[in-house]
């Protein structure tokens, strides 16, 4: 009981601290708050060098109140003598004894804010809640009175990223209807939304069962069997209560990052759902568990959408694509080849993961292993090897009888290696949000030049459509030319049979010229305005 009202106090404390070092009253805390305000803690700057490092896991330039608190342990155990270190987050960090720390002078700075609470004479008769510590005069000069932030200011890399999109990138969008060829326009939401991880595999390769071995229980709506069993995408994320939501309800919700789904019609959505639960994993990351893949010829006859479509939207969005396959299912048919051929680009995300391996033993997975990567390597197209992750991800104990002590060893090593790449995705989730702006932004770039160079060999007047078909009909020729005349990589460009598909149903002459104002601004916000923004909110103390 004792330690429940210790904590209780100490987090009233951490709470009465960050509203103190919260300067804009914007519920974070920024680099040049954390100066001020670590500074009354007396510790070197490499030692708040390294603190901040520890605090900002997420690189997000900025300090949210469960970061803060960290931080502040942090500082108690510096000032205790620890050396600061990533392996003291799991040694002294988990212990009830780290006590708030000894912050110089602030005792008298929280009484002094604490005078400056407004209050309301008795006799006025209206009710008036006793403001918080919104002053922070001690960061701050008497003469420049508290204000909200304005609606355009960044107050971190996302923030910074919404509003280079919308003044900057959106509008090109919009203009060269990049949202018509390669992807949705994006929303608040997609900024927002935490890091997923998807599975695809063919089916009974163990993605629903994977899923339960991450999270320790079923998922609302989870069936496994031998038999294709999950006929649905579903995305499992947090949520208060054990539910499933179903897919138009979610495709329409502001708040959730799948209103680009919708362009995939109705037939797509009703095999579409959200099954959410409290689950301390999921409150960092979602994970979409996919439909297995069958025969190709059968698959494209019975579904009803676009599979291989979803599968590249989910791929864009996704921090991480795990390809599951078992040893007795091996080939990869003409459907599940065209999938993967759908991850084009996304190639840094996908894993490999080998399951149900103790259904072979060690002679049998040595062949296995090799076959895999054999077949692999004809699908994949890339030099590079993939990373293969070998084991069997269930609750079933490894049975090392048949496998024998070092497979049971290699299975154990290769699960935790998986588990630390899981682990990593919501601290790499602010990069790897850059990265997928930047890269979406040359994408943006390329495409502009493509549609201006069509509009361009369009004549003004006498055989639009015989000029439009040929164009359509030498579209590969058409990329090589705007790839020379603009010195653009090969690689950046898109497929050229699905550009072709979607420009077959548009009027070529339609299309707006190249506006080299909009193309500069693009430039401009590489060259210039992300790097800024990623130095204004990197280490404080660099």
């Amino acid at each position: 009981m004792k330690t429940e009202i210790r904590s209780k106090e100490e987090t009233a404390t951490y709470q009465e601290w960050f509203n103190l070092a919260d300067s804009d009253g914007d519920g974070r805390i920024s680099g040049n708050d954390a100066t001020k305000f670590f500074a009354l803690s007396n510790l070197s700057r490499p030692q708040l060098k390294q603190l901040w490092a520890l605090s900002d896991t997420k690189r997000q330039g900025f300090l949210g109140f469960p970061e803060f608190v960290t931080a502040m342990q942090l500082v108690s155990l510096a000032q205790a003598g620890y050396e600061l270190n990533s392996d003291i987050l799991q040694t002294q960090m988990d212990k009830e004894n780290v006590q708030p720390p000894v912050m110089e002078g602030l005792d008298t700075l929280v009484a002094k804010t604490k005078s400056l609470t407004i209050s309301v004479p008795p006799e006025v008769n209206v009710t008036v809640q006793p403001q918080p510590f919104t002053t922070n005069s001690w960061f701050t000069s008497k003469s420049k009175s508290s204000k909200k932030l304005p609606p355009y200011a960044v107050t971190s890399i996302v923030d910074g990223l919404k509003r280079l999109y919308i003044e900057r990138l959106k509008p090109l969008e919009v203009t060269y209807r990049y949202n018509d060829f390669v992807s949705p326009l994006l929303t608040n939401s997609d900024f927002d939304a935490k890091p997923m991880v998807m599975l695809l595999g063919q089916y009974s390769t163990g993605k629903t069962t994977f899923i339960k071995h991450l999270l320790k229980c079923d998922y609302p709506g989870a069936h496994v069997g031998p038999e294709p069993t999950t006929d649905r995408f579903v995305v499992v994320m947090s949520g208060p209560d054990e539910r499933s939501i179903p897919g138009n309800t979610i495709a329409v919700d502001a708040d959730m990052p799948f209103s680009g789904l919708t362009t995939f019609g109705g037939s797509f959505l009703s095999k579409f759902q959200c099954s959410q639960m409290p689950h301390p994993l999921l409150d960092e990351v979602t994970i979409v568990d996919t439909p297995g893949v069958l025969s190709g010829e059968k698959q494209r006859t019975q579904r009803s959408y676009d599979f291989t479509g979803v599968v590249s939207w989910f791929a864009a969005k996704c921090d991480l694509i795990l390809l599951l396959f078992d040893p007795h299912k091996l080939d990869i048919s003409d459907e599940f080849k065209r999938v993967i051929s759908s991850l084009r680009g996304n190639e840094d995300k996908i894993r490999v993961v080998l399951n149900k391996a103790d259904q072979v033993d060690t002679q049998q997975l040595m062949r296995v292993y090799g076959a895999l990567m054999w077949s692999l390597g004809k699908v994949l197209n890339t030099p590079e090897v993939a990373r293969v992750y070998i084991g069997s991800f269930n609750d079933k104990p490894t049975d090392e009888g048949f496998v024998g002590p070092l497979g049971k060893n290699l299975f154990e090593k290769e699960q935790n290696d998986l588990l630390t790449d899981l682990l990593d995705i919501p601290k790499k989730a602010c990069d790897r949000r850059i990265n997928e702006f930047v890269k979406r932004a040359r994408s943006a770039k390329i495409h502009a030049y493509i549609i201006s160079h069509l509009k361009k060999e369009m004549p003004a007047i006498m055989g639009k459509a015989k000029t439009q078909q040929k164009l359509i009909d030498n579209l590969d020729s058409e990329f090589a030319k705007v790839k020379r005349e603009f010195h653009l990589p090969a690689g950046d460009f898109p497929s050229v049979e699905h550009f072709k598909e979607v420009l077959s149903g548009y009027s070529i002459d339609k299309f707006e010229k190249l506006k080299p104002k909009m193309i500069q601004a693009i430039d401009d916000m590489l060259g210039y305005e992300i790097p800024e923004l990623l130095k204004k909110f990197r280490n404080p103390y660099d």
